[in-house]
């Protein structure tokens, strides 16, 4: 049978061509990007092979295994593990609503972290039956580009296997970075924060990101002294200020110490742990320092100079709207090309990706409306454009609603944490620019005012639809007074 394939820019047909390579497509990389790009290659008639290095369960050293930083060391196991730690405040929480509570309450840090290994174990299963069962051939081992149709893959007792391909595939991920301040070795990243031996008792976290409050929600969540440290006045730089300043507020509630503006100057092996010094000359006693400082695209052994595919300051991979890169016959997705570096936007350039090479149609991935999530405690969730961002883009006025209120249960539970939402509107057209919530359930609500904002919805068709009582999800459809109007042409606070 005849298939479409992508040759030199031009869609062809594969009937009565003579085959020179040993593969359609390689793949290098086998998380949640290389995966679907294989599978769909596969489904759409291509002979296709994927490397990736093996799994260990238990050391972090070796970054590697089927299903990438997302199933491995990444959301999955992170998700696991804010399940575990949101576990004791609630069971706190639970004593208000007639729970009686007799026996102190202990956390099997160990139980937990077993738990954890045996899903990933799970899951990594699966994505390799996946791949089997889409007929991908698997090498486990480090790939790297030989030439524009050539690949090799070092397996881990040295063995060098050589193949060709048609089309390659670089989708390497990311890995965490430690910033260059003396004693950081001492300090660890989230790849072993994951499977630390011990539940630390003090800990430091130096970064201002989502992975940063994540993992300071987990461990303060588990019982922990929990410092977080970062260079702006309020963390997760980038998203809506508001909501910034919620999710402070919010982790002070639960017992964070914050340290705005501050960062580490110099980490120092002691008797007890590890001394940290800071920039503003404080000192502190630390079980465990974690490095939440940014991610770089995984691609420096995989020898693109050499080959002539053209990467940024960053070793970012640059490609076209195809995720193509100036080599025609090698292409890049996900983390690696630095664009928007979310599993699920990794996932739709690979689909992409299937598309336009094998499935005859060209198709390019829409980043418009992406929704993401924080998973600190309780989360915070967004899709669309910020306060800020809508306040620079929108040519005309911006109407913001928003609705401040104490959730139910925690009027019961007693517990004194808040629930934001916002919705950013365009005067002049009525169309929700976007929304965002820091409360519980934010991700599981914004998912579906995702749906809602993809379609184009305005908010005369949000005020329309009835809400479902009691939730807090409902206020999103409740909220109808303007809580103030942005004059187009007006300049955006400046980003804390």
């Amino acid at each position: 049978m005849a298939r479409k394939m992508l040759v030199d820019g031009e869609l062809h047909s594969s009937a009565g061509e003579e085959t020179h390579y040993d593969f359609d497509l390689f793949v290098i990389g086998a998380g949640s990007g290389g995966v679907r790009a294989a599978r769909f290659s596969a489904n759409n008639g291509a002979k296709v092979a994927i490397c990736e290095l093996p799994f260990h369960p238990i050391s972090s050293e070796v970054v590697g295994g089927v299903g990438g930083t997302c199933v491995i060391r990444g959301c999955v196991p992170k998700k696991i593990l804010v399940y575990g730690a949101s576990f004791g405040p609630e069971l706190e929480d639970a004593r208000n609503f007639g729970w009686q509570l007799n026996e102190k309450i202990d956390f099997n840090w160990k139980k937990l972290l077993q738990k954890k290994t045996d899903e990933i174990v799970r899951l990594n299963g699966i994505y390799k039956r996946l791949l089997s069962n889409a007929g991908v051939k698997l090498y486990e081992g480090e790939g790297k580009i030989s030439g524009p149709n050539e690949v090799e893959v070092t397996q881990l007792d040295g063995t060098k296997l050589h193949y060709s391909a048609r089309h390659i595939l670089i989708a390497t991920g990311s890995r965490a970075q430690r910033p260059p301040i003396p004693g950081k070795e001492l300090a660890i990243t989230s790849d072993e924060a994951l499977s630390l031996d011990e539940l630390p008792k003090r800990v430091v976290v130096l970064g201002g990101g989502y992975i940063a409050v994540e993992f300071a929600s987990i461990w303060c969540g588990m019982g922990a002294t929990v410092d977080l440290f970062f260079r702006k006045e309020l963390p997760l730089r980038g998203f809506d200020d508001e909501m910034r300043a919620a999710v402070a507020r919010n982790l002070e509630g639960r017992g964070i110490l914050l340290h705005p503006r501050t960062t580490l100057k110099e980490l120092i092996k002691v008797e007890d742990g590890i001394k940290v010094l800071t920039d503003h000359g404080e000192e502190l006693e630390a079980d465990v320092v974690l490095f939440a400082t940014g991610r770089a695209p995984n691609t420096k052994r995989l020898n693109l100079e050499a080959v002539g595919v053209e990467v940024d300051k960053t070793g970012a991979v640059k490609v076209d709207e195809y995720s193509r890169t100036n080599i025609p016959s090698i292409w890049a997705l996900g983390d690696a090309t630095n664009r928007m570096n979310l599993t699920p936007v990794a996932l739709m350039e690979a689909t992409c990706f299937a598309k336009t090479v094998f499935g005859g149609e060209p198709t390019k991935p829409d980043y418009n409306y992406v929704p993401c999530a924080v998973f600190c405690i309780p989360p915070l969730s967004v899709v669309g454009l910020s306060e800020e961002q809508a306040i620079e883009q929108a040519k005309g006025d911006v109407l913001v609603f928003t609705s401040t209120f104490n959730p139910m249960k925690n009027t019961i539970s007693g517990r004194q944490e808040k629930t934001i939402m916002k919705l950013v509107v365009d005067a002049e057209t009525d169309k929700v620019l976007g929304a965002s919530m820091c409360g519980a359930d934010a991700a599981e609500i914004m998912q579906g005012i995702a749906v809602a904002l993809k379609c184009g919805a305005t908010k005369a068709q949000f005020d329309s639809t009835v809400g479902i009582h009691p939730s807090a999800a409902e206020e999103f459809v409740t909220m109808r007074s303007v809580s103030r109007r942005i004059a187009a042409g007006s300049k955006p606070k400046t980003n804390l």
